[in-house]
Protein backbone atom coordinates (compact mmCIF):
# COMPACT_ATOMS: atom_id res chain seq x y z
CA UNK A 1 0.00 0.00 0.00
CA UNK A 2 1.30 3.36 -0.78
CA UNK A 3 2.56 5.03 3.12
CA UNK A 4 3.70 8.63 3.49
CA UNK A 5 6.69 8.64 1.08
CA UNK A 6 4.55 7.76 -1.88
CA UNK A 7 1.92 9.61 -1.12
CA UNK A 8 4.01 12.92 -1.08
CA UNK A 9 5.74 12.22 -4.08
CA UNK A 10 2.02 12.57 -5.72
CA UNK A 11 1.95 15.54 -4.40
CA UNK A 12 5.12 16.83 -5.05
CA UNK A 13 4.05 15.51 -8.82
CA UNK A 14 0.93 17.14 -8.74
CA UNK A 15 2.88 20.33 -7.30
CA UNK A 16 5.51 20.27 -10.33
CA UNK A 17 3.11 19.78 -13.12
CA UNK A 18 -0.64 20.64 -11.96
CA UNK A 19 -0.42 23.91 -9.40
CA UNK A 20 -1.26 27.41 -11.47
CA UNK A 21 -2.88 25.98 -14.10
CA UNK A 22 -6.60 25.54 -14.94
CA UNK A 23 -8.05 22.07 -15.51
CA UNK A 24 -9.60 22.48 -19.34
CA UNK A 25 -11.27 18.69 -19.58
CA UNK A 26 -11.63 16.06 -16.75
CA UNK A 27 -13.06 12.87 -17.44
CA UNK A 28 -13.80 10.10 -14.45
CA UNK A 29 -14.08 6.24 -14.43
CA UNK A 30 -17.70 4.75 -14.37
CA UNK A 31 -16.83 3.53 -10.54
CA UNK A 32 -19.12 4.21 -7.83
CA UNK A 33 -16.98 2.30 -5.44
CA UNK A 34 -14.08 4.89 -6.24
CA UNK A 35 -15.95 7.84 -6.22
CA UNK A 36 -17.57 8.20 -2.59
CA UNK A 37 -20.82 10.29 -2.02
CA UNK A 38 -20.73 11.87 -5.95
CA UNK A 39 -21.06 10.80 -9.09
CA UNK A 40 -18.14 10.41 -11.61
CA UNK A 41 -20.51 12.34 -14.03
CA UNK A 42 -20.77 14.95 -11.45
CA UNK A 43 -16.64 15.21 -10.14
CA UNK A 44 -15.87 15.88 -14.06
CA UNK A 45 -18.23 18.60 -13.93
CA UNK A 46 -17.03 20.22 -10.49
CA UNK A 47 -13.69 20.05 -11.48
CA UNK A 48 -13.58 21.68 -14.87
CA UNK A 49 -12.44 24.99 -15.40
CA UNK A 50 -10.94 25.38 -11.91
CA UNK A 51 -7.69 26.40 -11.24
CA UNK A 52 -5.23 24.31 -8.66
CA UNK A 53 -3.47 26.88 -6.19
CA UNK A 54 -2.20 23.91 -3.83
CA UNK A 55 -1.45 20.13 -3.31
CA UNK A 56 -1.30 19.34 -0.21
CA UNK A 57 -1.35 15.82 1.93
CA UNK A 58 -1.82 14.85 5.46
CA UNK A 59 -0.96 11.26 5.86
CA UNK A 60 -2.05 9.08 3.04
CA UNK A 61 -4.81 11.13 2.36
CA UNK A 62 -4.09 14.03 -0.70
CA UNK A 63 -6.06 16.98 -1.44
CA UNK A 64 -6.17 19.69 -3.75
CA UNK A 65 -6.42 23.71 -3.17
CA UNK A 66 -8.62 24.89 -6.37
CA UNK A 67 -9.78 28.71 -6.65
CA UNK A 68 -12.81 27.63 -5.10
CA UNK A 69 -14.49 25.31 -2.99
CA UNK A 70 -15.53 22.16 -3.08
CA UNK A 71 -11.68 20.41 -3.18
CA UNK A 72 -11.10 17.16 -4.39
CA UNK A 73 -9.28 14.41 -1.72
CA UNK A 74 -7.45 11.06 -2.86
CA UNK A 75 -6.46 8.10 -0.88
CA UNK A 76 -4.33 5.60 -3.21
CA UNK A 77 -5.54 2.37 -1.35
CA UNK A 78 -3.37 -0.66 -2.15
CA UNK A 79 -2.33 0.19 -5.64
CA UNK A 80 -3.07 4.14 -6.64
CA UNK A 81 -1.02 6.89 -7.99
CA UNK A 82 -0.28 9.42 -9.81
CA UNK A 83 1.14 9.53 -13.40
CA UNK A 84 1.77 11.86 -16.56
CA UNK A 85 2.87 10.82 -19.52
CA UNK A 86 6.58 11.79 -19.04
CA UNK A 87 6.74 10.49 -15.44
CA UNK A 88 5.70 6.97 -15.39
CA UNK A 89 4.56 4.80 -11.95
CA UNK A 90 6.52 3.72 -9.60
CA UNK A 91 6.61 0.11 -8.37
CA UNK A 92 4.60 -0.48 -5.22
CA UNK A 93 4.90 -3.83 -3.43
CA UNK A 94 1.39 -5.01 -4.34
CA UNK A 95 3.12 -4.74 -7.98
CA UNK A 96 5.26 -7.63 -7.40
CA UNK A 97 7.54 -8.41 -10.36
CA UNK A 98 4.58 -7.64 -12.66
CA UNK A 99 5.64 -5.25 -15.99
CA UNK A 100 4.78 -1.65 -15.00
CA UNK A 101 1.96 0.02 -16.90
CA UNK A 102 3.50 2.87 -18.89
CA UNK A 103 0.96 2.98 -21.48
CA UNK A 104 -1.19 6.45 -21.87
CA UNK A 105 -3.42 7.09 -21.07
CA UNK A 106 -3.12 4.06 -18.12
CA UNK A 107 -4.96 1.06 -17.87
CA UNK A 108 -6.60 1.34 -14.70
CA UNK A 109 -7.19 5.17 -14.57
CA UNK A 110 -9.82 6.54 -12.24
CA UNK A 111 -10.21 9.60 -13.31
CA UNK A 112 -7.94 11.82 -16.39
CA UNK A 113 -7.05 15.37 -16.23
CA UNK A 114 -5.95 17.68 -19.08
CA UNK A 115 -4.40 21.24 -18.04
CA UNK A 116 -4.32 24.81 -20.15
CA UNK A 117 -0.46 24.00 -21.22
CA UNK A 118 -1.35 20.95 -22.53
CA UNK A 119 -0.29 18.86 -19.17
CA UNK A 120 -2.28 15.69 -18.56
CA UNK A 121 -2.57 14.07 -15.47
CA UNK A 122 -4.06 10.34 -14.22
CA UNK A 123 -4.63 8.69 -11.22
CA UNK A 124 -4.80 4.87 -11.31
CA UNK A 125 -6.46 2.65 -8.69
CA UNK A 126 -5.89 -1.00 -10.50
CA UNK A 127 -7.76 -3.08 -7.20
CA UNK A 128 -10.39 -0.30 -6.45
CA UNK A 129 -9.74 0.13 -3.04
CA UNK A 130 -9.08 4.20 -3.57
CA UNK A 131 -11.05 6.65 -2.70
CA UNK A 132 -12.09 9.98 -4.57
CA UNK A 133 -14.07 12.85 -2.61
CA UNK A 134 -14.75 16.23 -3.29
CA UNK A 135 -15.52 18.05 -0.22
CA UNK A 136 -15.96 22.09 1.15
CA UNK A 137 -12.93 22.18 3.74
CA UNK A 138 -11.23 18.29 3.63
CA UNK A 139 -9.00 19.58 6.57
CA UNK A 140 -11.62 19.99 8.98
CA UNK A 141 -13.72 16.94 7.47
CA UNK A 142 -13.59 12.95 7.73
CA UNK A 143 -10.97 10.74 7.05
CA UNK A 144 -8.40 13.93 7.76
CA UNK A 145 -10.16 15.35 10.51
CA UNK A 146 -9.62 11.61 12.56
CA UNK A 147 -5.97 11.62 11.16
CA UNK A 148 -3.05 12.04 14.14
CA UNK A 149 0.29 14.19 13.64
CA UNK A 150 1.98 14.29 10.23
CA UNK A 151 5.62 12.84 10.85
CA UNK A 152 6.82 14.96 7.59
CA UNK A 153 4.95 18.20 8.14
CA UNK A 154 3.94 17.92 11.90
CA UNK A 155 6.23 15.63 13.72
CA UNK A 156 6.26 16.38 17.84
CA UNK A 157 8.96 16.93 19.74
CA UNK A 158 10.92 14.29 21.04
CA UNK A 159 9.77 14.87 24.69
CA UNK A 160 5.73 14.72 23.29
CA UNK A 161 6.41 12.08 21.29
CA UNK A 162 7.76 10.26 24.58
CA UNK A 163 4.80 11.33 26.75
CA UNK A 164 1.88 10.11 24.15
CA UNK A 165 3.63 6.84 23.49
CA UNK A 166 3.71 6.16 26.97
CA UNK A 167 0.73 6.68 27.62
CA UNK A 168 -0.92 4.17 25.82
CA UNK A 169 -1.19 0.35 26.71
CA UNK A 170 -1.50 -0.66 22.87
CA UNK A 171 1.13 -3.09 21.61
CA UNK A 172 3.79 -0.50 19.65
CA UNK A 173 3.38 -2.17 15.91
CA UNK A 174 -0.51 -1.81 16.28
CA UNK A 175 0.00 1.66 17.88
CA UNK A 176 2.21 3.31 14.84
CA UNK A 177 -0.03 1.63 12.18
CA UNK A 178 -3.00 3.46 14.11
CA UNK A 179 -4.19 6.62 11.62
CA UNK A 180 -5.47 8.99 14.78
CA UNK A 181 -1.99 8.30 16.46
CA UNK A 182 0.49 8.78 13.48
CA UNK A 183 -1.24 9.87 10.10
CA UNK A 184 0.83 8.10 7.35
CA UNK A 185 2.81 4.86 8.49
CA UNK A 186 1.85 1.76 6.88
CA UNK A 187 3.31 -1.64 7.78
CA UNK A 188 6.39 -1.33 5.99
CA UNK A 189 7.63 1.98 7.50
CA UNK A 190 6.31 0.26 10.81
CA UNK A 191 8.56 -2.63 10.96
CA UNK A 192 11.56 -0.28 10.11
CA UNK A 193 11.39 2.17 12.98
CA UNK A 194 10.77 -0.51 15.22
CA UNK A 195 14.22 -2.41 13.87
CA UNK A 196 16.36 0.77 13.30
CA UNK A 197 14.84 1.49 17.08
CA UNK A 198 15.69 -2.14 18.33
CA UNK A 199 12.36 -2.41 19.38
CA UNK A 200 10.36 -5.42 19.80
CA UNK A 201 7.44 -5.05 17.92
CA UNK A 202 5.07 -6.62 20.68
CA UNK A 203 6.11 -4.53 23.59
CA UNK A 204 3.44 -1.58 24.68
CA UNK A 205 4.28 1.97 25.00
CA UNK A 206 3.77 2.02 28.60
CA UNK A 207 6.99 -0.39 29.05
CA UNK A 208 9.29 2.37 27.30
CA UNK A 209 11.75 4.27 28.93
CA UNK A 210 12.49 7.43 27.98
CA UNK A 211 15.91 6.50 25.89
CA UNK A 212 13.68 3.88 24.18
CA UNK A 213 10.70 6.40 23.38
CA UNK A 214 13.14 8.92 21.58
CA UNK A 215 15.22 6.55 19.76
CA UNK A 216 11.56 5.79 18.08
CA UNK A 217 11.13 9.50 17.80
CA UNK A 218 14.76 9.98 16.11
CA UNK A 219 13.89 6.56 13.73
CA UNK A 220 10.69 7.71 12.76
CA UNK A 221 11.83 11.19 11.74
CA UNK A 222 15.10 9.43 10.29
CA UNK A 223 13.17 7.01 8.04
CA UNK A 224 10.35 9.03 6.97
CA UNK A 225 12.85 12.07 5.82
CA UNK A 226 15.37 9.89 3.85
CA UNK A 227 12.20 7.94 2.00
CA UNK A 228 10.88 11.02 0.82
CA UNK A 229 14.13 12.73 -0.30
CA UNK A 230 14.59 9.85 -2.37
CA UNK A 231 11.02 10.02 -3.85
CA UNK A 232 9.92 6.74 -2.39
CA UNK A 233 11.80 4.95 -4.97
CA UNK A 234 13.34 1.81 -3.27
CA UNK A 235 16.06 1.09 -4.82
CA UNK A 236 17.33 4.28 -3.21
CA UNK A 237 16.87 3.13 0.39
CA UNK A 238 19.54 2.68 2.18
CA UNK A 239 21.11 -1.13 2.15
CA UNK A 240 20.69 -1.80 5.32
CA UNK A 241 17.27 -1.27 5.76
CA UNK A 242 15.21 -3.92 6.79
CA UNK A 243 13.13 -3.37 3.81
CA UNK A 244 14.94 -4.81 1.33
CA UNK A 245 14.86 -8.16 3.19
CA UNK A 246 11.28 -8.40 4.47
CA UNK A 247 9.20 -9.39 2.35
CA UNK A 248 7.31 -12.52 1.08
CA UNK A 249 7.61 -14.35 4.86
CA UNK A 250 10.87 -16.23 3.55
CA UNK A 251 11.89 -18.51 6.88
CA UNK A 252 15.56 -18.04 5.56
CA UNK A 253 15.05 -14.31 4.96
CA UNK A 254 18.28 -12.35 6.87
CA UNK A 255 19.64 -8.83 7.43
CA UNK A 256 21.98 -7.27 5.47
CA UNK A 257 24.30 -8.19 8.68
CA UNK A 258 23.16 -11.57 8.57
CA UNK A 259 20.61 -11.80 11.33
CA UNK A 260 17.58 -13.87 11.44
CA UNK A 261 14.06 -12.40 10.17
CA UNK A 262 11.10 -13.57 11.80
CA UNK A 263 7.43 -13.09 10.90
CA UNK A 264 4.60 -12.70 13.17
CA UNK A 265 1.24 -11.33 13.23
CA UNK A 266 0.08 -8.27 14.84
CA UNK A 267 -3.46 -7.17 14.83
CA UNK A 268 -4.06 -8.97 12.00
CA UNK A 269 -0.92 -7.21 10.15
CA UNK A 270 2.04 -9.63 9.18
CA UNK A 271 5.20 -8.13 11.23
CA UNK A 272 9.08 -8.80 9.97
CA UNK A 273 11.42 -8.34 13.23
CA UNK A 274 14.92 -9.66 14.53
CA UNK A 275 14.73 -11.17 17.50
CA UNK A 276 18.28 -10.93 18.06
CA UNK A 277 18.12 -6.87 17.55
CA UNK A 278 15.05 -5.99 19.05
CA UNK A 279 14.35 -6.26 22.61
Amino acid sequence: MPELPEVERARRLVESVAVGRTITDVRCADDRIVFVDIAPRTMARRLRGRTIVASHRRGKQMWWELDERPWPLFHFGMTGQFVTPGQGPLRLAASGNKPLDRDWPPRFWKIHLWFDDGTELAMTNARRLGRIRLQTDPEREDPIARLGFDPLYAMPTAAELTQRLQARKAVLKALLLDQSFAAGIGNWMADEILYQAKIDPRRRGNSLTDVEAKRIHAKTQAIVRKACAVDADKTRFPRSWLFHHRWGKDAEARTDRGAKIEHIEIGGRTTAWVPSVQQ
